[in-house]
């Protein structure tokens, strides 16, 4: 029986997650802790210290799912928009620290991976994920196989000139502005208060509050006209939402639905599912495991 095992670490915004995953992509010891953003040099340390923490003897790789623009052919990260880091040969120096090979990947794509495999895509063929966090990644797997390059479907333009978008982004407009947990918690506090953010938003909408659900119910139809543009592009058979913002999907989806359904082209529109990621939390850190063992094979 093969025992070996893999570190996981999805790197976010506001929180990294680590994990020892298996070959079936079930994860042993997970531990989270908040995520170093003063410097590059303080996020590198924090990393170090979370993989340090859980490497034993059976630990073969290291995957990591970034929320960056990434070269899989050198291994750098090129800028990111949520985190200090960039310009960074990230796979060789990770290689470097530990002696293990190092498999890196969006985070979006990391979790759409995890889900594909272990979660709400696993009898699909084709499906789209987007994540709905700090910001939004998004992933994409098309004939069984997981797109591994840039899939920054947060940064389509949803609407021209339209308000500017967070982070280091220079653009307006983009979908990452205005389906966010960032998104929610400035929408949240211009109609409830400075101490409102978007936890606060979704419980008044669970306890009826008519204000927070058109809130909602707007930021769904702007999720839904991102997700009619991406059915248009790939055709997909499922639809899977994921990310800590996806705890409002019971006041998004039908929204979401109605705008996408238009905005789709006949018949896709029509045929596409839609389904909550199933992993929560665990499906970065999963996909981030999987990248792991595909770096042993050279994938």
């Amino acid at each position: 029986m093969d025992d070996s095992r893999v570190i996981g670490v999805d790197l976010g915004g506001t929180k990294i997650l680590t994990g020892i995953v298996g070959r079936d992509g079930t994860v042993e010891h997970r531990r989270e802790t908040p995520t170093p953003t003063a410097s590059q040099d303080a996020l590198l340390e924090g990393l170090d210290g979370d993989v340090q923490e859980l490497m034993d003897d059976r630990v073969v790789a290291l995957g990591f799912g970034i929320p960056s623009r990434l070269d899989q052919t050198t291994g750098r990260v090129e800028g990111s928009v949520n985190i200090p880091l960039e310009g960074l040969d990230f796979r060789t120096r990770m290689q470097e620290r530990f002696s293990v090979p190092v498999g890196i990947e969006n985070d979006a794509n990391a979790a759409t991976y995890g889900e594909f495999h272990s979660g709400a895509g696993r009898d699909v063929q084709s499906m789209v994920m987007l994540t709905l966090g700090t910001g939004c990644g998004g992933g994409v797997v098309l004939d069984g196989k997981l797109y591994r390059g840039w899939a920054e479907f947060g940064h389509m333009v949803i609407e021209y000139d339209g308000i500017p978008c967070q982070g280091s982004c220079t653009g307006r407009g983009h979908l990452e502005a205005y389906v966010t947990g960032t998104a929610a918690t400035k929408l949240a506090r211009e109609a409830f208060g400075p101490a409102a953010d978007a936890h606060r938003l979704i419980r008044l909408a669970d306890e009826g509050d008519s204000e927070a659900r058109v809130i909602l119910e707007g930021m769904g139809r702007r999720l839904g006209a991102g997700i009619g543009s991406l059915v248009n592009l790939f055709d997909p058979e499922l639809v899977v939402i994921g990310g800590g913002f996806a705890a409002a999907w019971d006041f998004l989806a039908e929204p979401a639905r109605e705008v996408m359904e238009r905005e789709a082209l006949a018949p896709a529109g029509g045929r596409v599912r839609f389904a909550h990621a199933e992993l929560g939390t665990a499906a970065g850190l999963i996909g981030a495991g999987l990248v792991a063992f595909d770096s042993l094979h050279g994938a």
